[in-house]
Parts: C-alpha cells; structure tokens; sequence
C-alpha cells in the first residue's frame, strides 16, 4: 500500500492535482503496475479530492486503462465493422483456440489476455490487431498462429 501511495503521489506531483489530471495519473500507473487497483483508485480519489466513484467511472470507461491484472501480453483486436468485414470473426475463433482462453481472459500462465478494442487505425489492412503496442494487420488464422507461437518462443528462450 505504501508503494501504491508514493506511486500516486509522485505522479500528482508531475501531473497536478485538478480533475485534468486524472487520466494522465491513471496512464502513470498503468505504465508502472500494468492495472489500476482499489488502493490506487482510492490514493487518487484523495490526491485530487475527487470521489473514488469518479476514478473508477474515468479507469473503467477507457479501453486501455484496467481494474485487473492483465498478462504480460495484452492482445486487442479490432472490432469494427471493416475488420469484422474482413474475417475479424475468425481471427478471435483462432486465438481462443491457440490460447485456450475466451474473450476477456487472461492464460493460466498469465503471458496472454484476448481483449476486443475500437479502431486502431488499421482498417485498410484489416483484421488488425495489437500484441502490446506492436500492430499486426491482415491477419490471416496462420498469421495469427506464428504470431502467438513466436510470443511462446521468446518466452522460452528468457526462461
């Protein structure tokens, strides 16, 4: 808890302390513990002297801000209407199979989460999605399974 109040406390003091702040401390700590907790949402409530019913409406609404830990391999496919078009269906399809988990979940190993995303600006090459901040567009079910596969590998080869 202590590391989680010093956490929020340096960035209120970067970014201040008016309602303005929010999102930018939020993305500081996502950046620093990859999910916003209840003690952190609680340390910003206090810093900015805001409701913690505000930080957690403003930490839930935004697609890349989470409530939960995550894997260390957020993979976010996009779910608009060109890449749903362009076989977005059957790209999900592929990796809830690769991955053995469903939308929303997270591997037992905790490397992968399968999360659905607006837009990323990738329609002309949809389907498209992102592993991390790294993009992949038209994908195709053996794209996505070397993809994967050589998410897997690095792994082995940290290990």
């Amino acid at each position: 808890m202590a590391e989680v109040k010093q956490l929020v406390k340096g960035l209120a003091d970067q970014h201040g302390r008016s309602m303005e702040s929010l999102l930018p401390i939020l993305q500081g700590i996502i950046n620093q513990e990859q999910h916003i907790s209840e003690d952190a949402m609680v340390e910003v409530a206090r810093e900015l002297n805001i409701s913690a019913a505000q930080v957690y409406g403003t930490a839930t609404f935004y697609s890349f801000l989470h409530t939960k830990p995550l894997g260390k391999y957020v993979i976010r496919v996009c779910k608009t209407i060109t890449c749903m078009m362009h076989g977005k269906n059957q790209i999900i399809q592929e990796l809830e199979a690769v991955l053995k988990i469903n939308l929303g979940e997270t591997t037992h190993d905790r490397l992968f989460t399968l999360l659905e995303t607006n837009c990323l600006g990738q329609c002309h090459k949809g389907p498209a999605m992102l592993v991390n901040d790294e993009p992949y567009t038209e994908l195709t079910p053996e794209k996505v399974r070397a993809i994967i596969m050589k998410y897997k590998q690095q792994e082995l080869n940290v290990n």
